[in-house]
């Protein structure tokens, strides 16, 4: 993990959720989620469904997904979720790359010597750990938080744990997501909220849900992020 050995006065803070925006984790998480609903026999929700509870907790997930069967129901389809979803199979990178130019981005924010990255995800820490594994992306990321250690999206605890690790204020802090619940997280931490067009929610919704900038495309993120952050700092 990236060490914190400057003085986080002036730092700017990027945190970036992962499924749908850094990578496309979609053919995964049907796949998983096919598995868990077939082996208790139950209906599988159709994929617009399913892509819509990404970025939430699996409990919240399934409360969605499954509404009408018991917290004890939900609770074992999501134990058969985790137990199906590819992590150390060798076919798991196939199942989630990177979107094309995500790379690039990420590489060029934590170059920069004004910019502190971080995590906040539904994903478990053990998901984020392999992905930082696979694209050599350890020493990227000071602070990361996890659906493991935090309620689920959109309460603001991730992003407050964040900042409260970095020392950075929330005038110079932005969320980069692709879902509702991250802009909702976004906009109930008190900082900018900056969701990308590439992942599972329509910016459309983004917008409606309180984004205050989209990225059309990955090329383009760095540049909305660094407009954002100005129009903050302009704000203050």
């Amino acid at each position: 993990m990236r060490a914190l050995c400057y003085n986080p006065a002036g730092m700017k803070l990027v945190i970036f959720d992962c499924d749908g925006t850094l990578v496309d984790s979609q053919n995964a998480i049907l796949s998983a989620m096919e598995h868990a609903f077939t082996a208790l026999g139950l209906a599988v929700p159709e994929r617009g469904k399913v892509l819509g509870v990404i970025g939430l907790s699996l409990p919240e997930a399934f409360a969605v997904l499954a509404p009408r069967q018991s917290a004890r129901v939900q609770a074992e389809l999501a134990q058969l979720y985790r137990a199906d979803f590819p992590r150390v199979r060798p076919e798991a990178v196939a199942h989630d790359p990177l979107f094309s130019g995500v790379g690039a981005a990420v590489e060029a924010l934590a170059r920069r010597n004004d910019v502190v990255l971080g995590i906040a995800t539904g994903k478990s820490r053990r998901g984020v750990a392999r992905l930082l594994d696979r694209e050599g992306w350890q020493e990227h990321f000071f602070t990361i938080q996890t659906a493991d250690d935090h309620p689920s999206k959109p309460h603001p605890s991730m992003i407050l744990r964040a900042m409260a690790e970095t020392g950075v204020a929330s005038a110079a802090t932005i969320m980069v997501g692709d879902t509702t619940f991250d802009m909702e997280m976004a906009r109930n931490a008190g900082v900018g909220a900056v969701g990308v067009a590439w992942g599972y929610h329509p910016p459309e919704h983004l917008v409606h849900a309180g984004a205050h900038a989209v990225a059309e495309t990955c090329e383009a993120l760095v540049a909305t992020v660094d407009r954002q952050l100005a129009a903050q700092e302009g704000g203050r």
